[in-house]
């Protein structure tokens, strides 16, 4: 059994089952992959697959406890490394982001300043995605941390760290009626076309919400995963915008006006995800405490270490 074989069973199982991209994720071919799994199946003694031919279809029950293994035993692996580069190397590393659009673009570049100010050996990579993609990022071993709103609560392999909490603003051209209104209501919003976020992105969840409790269905004609996509829509007169407040800057957005919307929605938690099985490097401790000043080291190694 080899490291190789259990790394082209996970990846083949991420990719659902599908050899060309698994072997593309793998730089590797699709014959190489399936005989790797071949022979781990034949060392086993067991199918992981069931085949219709040659084409892998569903994973067997003695499959599915033989990946959550193998991703254990790659996730204990990967420690390892990072356990020996703590102690040889303790300038260097790398640290990888998982993130949204709205973090990547509005809250992170100063907190990433910072941290890069301090530890200039390490190698940072954002990388972005919706709130699903980023939190599988950090339990498939791609990312270390996931930062997000969205989602990262309903993955149990994650410890999940409230970062602060933060509401709405509506967007709007100069000159627009609501700068004139005297109460802003949801009914009073949904007079007019609605740019917001796509469903999955900057806690569009409570803007449904919203919505749905006061019996309305939103009018909203056009959703974006960028908020710089919405205000730039909502600058060529096609609809008011909702978005995240951090997302606008009186000085840069000058063309536009915002109104505060913190009374029609609920807040939303900005949270950081760390894998429970991971081993954290102190650079990474360093950057969360950046992010979040109130999440101490000592705190989230006893989260980590908390299983329940």
């Amino acid at each position: 059994m080899k490291l190789q074989q259990l790394r082209y069973l996970c990846e083949t199982v991420n990719q659902n089952m599908n050899l060309s991209k698994a072997a593309l994720k793998l730089h590797t071919s699709q014959p190489a992959i399936s005989k790797q799994i071949q022979l781990l199946e034949q060392e086993l003694g067991v199918d992981i697959f069931l085949r219709n031919g040659k084409r892998f279809v569903q994973v067997t029950p003695a499959g599915q406890l033989i990946v959550k293994t193998a991703r254990e035993m790659l996730g204990d692996a990967e420690n390892l490394k990072k356990i020996a580069q703590e102690f040889s190397s303790e300038t260097g590393g790398t640290l990888t982001i998982a993130t949204t659009h709205t973090q990547a673009r509005y809250v992170l570049p100063t907190v990433i300043k910072h941290f890069m100010d301090l530890h200039p050996k390490i190698k940072l990579t954002l990388r972005q995605g919706n709130p699903m993609q980023v939190a599988t990022m950090v339990t498939s071993g791609e990312a270390d941390i996931a930062i997000a709103t969205e989602a990262i609560e309903h993955f149990h392999e994650l410890v999940m760290l409230p970062c602060y909490e933060w509401n709405r603003c509506i967007v709007v051209p100069p000159k627009h009626p609501l700068l004139k209104s005297k109460q802003i209501t949801l009914e009073v919003i949904n007079q007019y076309p609605i740019i917001t976020y796509d469903s999955a992105f900057t806690g569009r969840s409570k803007i449904n919400h919203a919505f749905e409790k006061a019996g309305m269905e939103p009018n909203i004609v056009l959703t974006a995963i960028d908020s710089d996509v919405i205000k730039t829509y909502v600058e060529l007169g096609l609809g008011i915008g909702i978005l995240a407040n951090m997302a606008f800057d009186r000085k840069r957005d000058s063309p536009l006006q915002s109104i505060d919307a913190s009374h029609l929605f609920e807040s939303s938690t900005t949270r950081i995800g760390i894998n429970r099985n991971s081993y954290i490097r102190s650079y990474i401790f360093d950057f969360v405490e950046m992010f979040a000043p109130h999440l101490k080291r000592s705190d989230i190694i006893t989260k980590l270490q908390n299983r329940n």
